[in-house]
C-alpha cells in the first residue's frame, strides 16, 4: 500500500535534527533539585522513551512508502534523545536510571499484538499522556535545568501528534465509514484507562508539579477531542496543542 505524502514529514523531521544540533545540549554542569517523588516519576518515562523502535520500523516498511520509512526512524531517534536528555537530567540529580517498569513493558506488548494501525493507536495513547506530563513538568518546576530538557522534549512531542494522526488518518480510511468512528471512540476509552493508572501511579509527582490527578487526566481526555478529529478528517496540521 502506497500511502505518500509523508516526505514533508521527513522534511521537518531532518530540519529539527539540525537545528538540535545548532542548539547545542543543555547546560549539564548545572544541577538539579526536585522532590524525590519527581525523580521517580521522571525516571518512569526514562524508560518509556527509551528503545529501538525496530519493531515500528518493520511495520512501517511493510507499508511501502519510502518517505514514511524515512519519518518514522527520525521519529525514533527524536525519542531515543529523549531518553538520553532524561538520563542526563537524572544523572546531573545524582539520580540512576531504571532498567524497566511495568507500564513500559504493557505498552510494548500491546503495541506488538497487531499490525502498524494497532501499533500506532497504543503509541498515541504514550504520546497525548506525555504532552500533558511533559507541560506538567515545564511549568510545574522552578528548577531550570528540569524545566529547559522538559520544554525540548514538550516541543518535539507536539510535532509527533500530527505525524501519528496523519498516518492514523491513512490507516482508517481503509476501514468501512461506519467503523471509523467507534474505533476512535474506543480509543479514547483506553486512553481514559490509562490515564486514571499514570494519575494513580504519577499521583504524588503530580501533586509536587501542581497538578492533581483529576485536573490531569481531565486534560488529556479534553486535548483527545482534537486528536480525534484530526484523524477522522484529513486536516491532522490543524490540530495543536495547548502546550
Amino acid at each position: 500500500m502506497h500511502t505518500g505524502g509523508f516526505a514533508k514529514w521527513t522534511r521537518r523531521f531532518e530540519d529539527e535534527r539540525e537545528r538540535r544540533r545548532a542548539l547545542g545540549d543543555p547546560d549539564w554542569g548545572q544541577s538539579a533539585t526536585l522532590h524525590p517523588a519527581v525523580w521517580a516519576s521522571i525516571q518512569r518515562f526514562q524508560v518509556g522513551e527509551d528503545g529501538d523502535g525496530a519493531n515500528l520500523v518493520r511495520k512501517a516498511d511493510q507499508a511501502d512508502d519510502a518517505d514514511y520509512g524515512q519519518a518514522v526512524r527520525l521519529f525514533i531517534a527524536e525519542e531515543q534523545n529523549h531518553a538520553r536528555l532524561l538520563a542526563r537530567l537524572l544523572a546531573a540529580g545524582g539520580m540512576p536510571t531504571l532498567t524497566g517498569h511495568w507500564s513500559e513493558a504493557v505498552f510494548v506488548r500491546l503495541r506488538r499484538l497487531m499490525g502498524l494501525r494497532m501499533e500506532l493507536l497504543v503509541l498515541m495513547i504514550a504520546e497525548v499522556v506525555a504532552l500533558r506530563y511533559y507541560r506538567a513538568l515545564r511549568d510545574g518546576t522552578d528548577d531550570s535545568l528540569t524545566a529547559g530538557v522538559a520544554g525540548r522534549i514538550l516541543s518535539d512531542e507536539q510535532r509527533h501528534v500530527p505525524f501519528h494522526c496523519e498516518r492514523l488518518h491513512v490507516s482508517l480510511a481503509e476501514l468501512p465509514r461506519a467503523m471509523r468512528r467507534p474505533v476512535m471512540a474506543l480509543w479514547r476509552l483506553l486512553l481514559l484507562a490509562v490515564s486514571l493508572v499514570v494519575a494513580a501511579d504519577h499521583g504524588p509527582a503530580l501533586r509536587q508539579l501542581d497538578i492533581g490527578r483529576l485536573r490531569f487526566v481531565v486534560d488529556v481526555m479534553t486535548s483527545s477531542r482534537a486528536v480525534v478529529s484530526a484523524v477522522l478528517v484529513p486536516r491532522p496540521d490543524a490540530w495543536t496543542s495547548a502546550g
